[in-house]
């Protein structure tokens, strides 16, 4: 157990703190710059960064990603390790004793399964997933801090009380924090907190629906962004080269950052 990963759970003891979520080096860097405790990092950004679209990169490719980004910053770092690149349970602890030895603190396990028609992997698989990433980890001697994640509320299935239980069950496999990303309703977010307790929770703020001070207040331990950084770069990048592509004209480029302040934002 390292350093970083005995302060990436002392994080999640008390308070309420935001992991934002960077997609590549320089972004972290500046997220470290910023004053963040600790990052995560997004299947989303990371893939669409690589031309890809989410879900859509090889285990190697992410294995070297959380490599490279664990050792840039001088913070903690949470893996989205999607569904742990495998289905059945001992695929899913080969892949986590791979992605714990990368240097990270943390990593989170998905229960979906991209299949429209079947969104949500059968129960009972998904808590020995779930179960398997633990034995994984402690059998690594990493420290590393596992989350589980229930997908049902972005995948087509919103059911509060599935959730529920399914995050009941991944504490009781040994998930150290619970994520049901999607949820946004204050009462829902209070009845998983209520449900989990005391282990913290971990909700996704991609759009402006609520603050860190009223999430704090609802018991809320973390709070991350997923993609919604990585759009908004992207937002920011399309628009500026759309209008020149499409207008001939210039005038998003001087609303940017400048290079004086980009270079006093990394070392030389």
């Amino acid at each position: 157990m390292s350093a970083l990963t005995d302060r990436f759970r002392e994080l999640h003891h008390s308070g309420c703190f935001v992991i934002p979520n960077p997609w590549d080096i320089g972004s972290a860097r500046m997220l470290e710059r910023l004053g963040f405790s600790a990052l995560a990092t997004t299947s989303s950004g990371f893939a669409w960064s690589q031309g890809r679209r989410d879900n859509h990169v090889p285990l190697d490719d992410v294995l070297a990603h959380l490599h490279a980004m664990s050792t840039a910053v001088g913070i903690p770092l949470n893996a989205d390790f999607e569904g742990g690149f495998a289905v059945e349970p001992e695929g899913v602890a080969a892949n986590v004793t791979l992605a714990a030895a990368t240097g990270i603190a943390g990593l989170s396990i998905e229960d979906s399964t991209g299949d429209a028609e079947n969104p949500l992997f059968d129960f009972a698989l998904s808590v020995e997933r779930i179960r398997a990433a633990r034995r994984a980890i402690d059998e690594s001697g990493s420290g590393v801090l596992l989350t589980g994640r229930s997908e049902g509320f972005i995948a087509g299935r919103p059911d509060l009380q599935e959730t529920i239980r399914r995050l009941r069950a991944y504490a009781d496999a040994g998930a150290d924090c619970l994520y049901a990303p999607g949820i946004r309703n204050a009462g829902d977010i209070r009845a998983v907190v209520d449900a989990v307790a005391p282990k913290p929770v971990n909700v996704l703020c991609s759009s402006d629906f609520t603050t860190v001070a009223e999430l704090a207040r609802m018991g809320v331990r973390r709070i991350s962004t997923g993609g919604a950084l990585a759009r908004a770069a992207w937002t920011g990048f399309v628009g500026a080269a759309r209008e020149i592509a499409e207008k001939g004209t210039f005038s998003a480029l001087p609303k940017s950052l400048s290079g004086v302040e980009m270079n006093e934002a990394f070392e030389p």
